[in-house]
């Protein structure tokens, strides 16, 4: 383990490392160990066996976690016309077609969290790849934020809709929600989230699908979560003590 403060090295002494536990003892334990002055995000990263040197064994979509992530998303729309009016509507919080995209381009204008595009608008979006690309903010029909359905997903992705993707090394890393969560609601993210990687599975992936699954806070350790334990996880009670 890396030199670390008296803290967390107390903080990290409390975890089983021989453990694996079961979904609702990670939350609880993860809740316990929070000490920041802040309220921490509680994150999950998901070690895949897939070999993500090959297409097809890549995972990328989004999910709509029923508790949300407990913050503001703030909502870019290029859009014009109704759609426009319907981003509006439904919350976006910056919505313009040339405009917007001059904005981003010349001014180097990024501040959202998220890029929705109606698709007749992606042949001007597309030159604003240099700037949204290294930031994952370019709208992607992969992922649902290129599309004509702009009221549902503009409310979706303010509701706490998020990206998740596979990295280099196959690891899928994802927010359940803060620290301020009640642990049900914690346990309700954190099985929608099992469920949708569960069901993005490659068919043409092969061997032991979830590796490693660990929870964690922003600033605390990680906590092994039992990766075959992907049912009926929110009936499961944590144990007492």
């Amino acid at each position: 383990m890396p030199r670390r403060g008296k803290r967390y090295r107390e903080m990290y002494a409390r975890v089983d490392r021989e453990r694996e536990y079961s979904p609702a003892d990670a939350i609880a334990l993860v809740k316990d160990l929070q000490s920041a002055r802040f309220t921490e995000t509680v994150e999950c990263h998901i070690r895949t066996g897939l070999n993500v040197r090959h297409a097809d064994q890549q995972l990328r979509g989004t999910i709509a976690l029923p508790n949300g992530l407990g913050r503001t998303v703030t909502v870019a729309v290029f859009a014009k016309g109704d759609k426009a009016r319907e981003a509006e509507e439904a919350g976006a919080d910056f919505v313009g077609d040339e405009d917007l995209a001059q904005r981003v381009q010349e001014e180097g204008f990024t501040d959202f969290d998220v890029a929705i595009a109606t698709p007749d608008m992606m042949p001007l979006v597309g030159r604003l790849g240099r700037v949204l690309g290294p930031q994952g903010k370019m709208p992607n029909p992969k992922v649902g934020t290129v599309t004509n359905d702009i009221g549902k997903t503009v409310s979706e992705t303010k509701a706490g809709r998020i990206e998740y993707r596979t990295d280099r090394s196959a690891i899928v890393h994802l927010p359940v929600g803060r620290t301020d969560f009640e642990e049900r609601a914690l346990l309700e993210n954190y099985a929608a989230l099992i469920d949708e990687i569960v069901k993005a599975k490659p068919a043409v992936a092969k061997g032991r699908y979830l590796r490693t699954v660990t929870l964690a806070t922003t600033t605390g350790p990680g906590v092994r979560v039992d990766p075959l334990r992907t049912r009926n996880i929110v009936e499961e009670p944590a144990a007492v003590g």
